[in-house]
């Protein structure tokens, strides 16, 4: 089992920053891909960002290419996403997920999930 959590979500002016973290507990955070999805209210959960598990590639929905990173600290068991140059579509619950070895992009690959964290973009 992998344990997930998330902070950092909360409300920002369009054009501002935010930098969402997720602690992962459990087993060895090393073995996993891990990846940023989030939901809006009414949709779909959506791909957002994926890591390897070695930090070494990094994949990203269009819509926020050059606007998001993702980066991961596997001696911290943490992986973050900096959220820059936001846009009111960006307004979404954020949930950090993990899956063994290989990244993916459908939110049904992944066998673990955090609990989310609200981020919200005012015009």
């Amino acid at each position: 089992q992998v344990q997930l959590v998330e902070s950092g979500g909360g409300l920002v002016q369009a054009g501002g920053s935010l930098r969402l973290s997720c602690a992962a507990s459990g087993r060895t955070f090393r073995d996993y891909a891990m990846a940023w999805f989030r939901q809006a209210p009414g949709k779909e959960r959506e791909f957002v960002a994926a890591i390897t598990w070695s930090g070494g590639r990094t994949y990203y929905r269009d819509s926020v290419e050059g606007r998001f990173t993702i980066s991961r600290d596997n001696a911290r068991n943490t992986v973050a996403l900096q959220m820059n140059s936001l846009k009111p579509e960006d307004t979404a619950v954020y949930y950090c997920a993990a899956r063994r070895v290989a990244v993916a992009t459908a939110p049904s690959d992944y066998n673990y999930w955090g609990q989310g964290t609200q981020v919200t973009v005012s015009a």
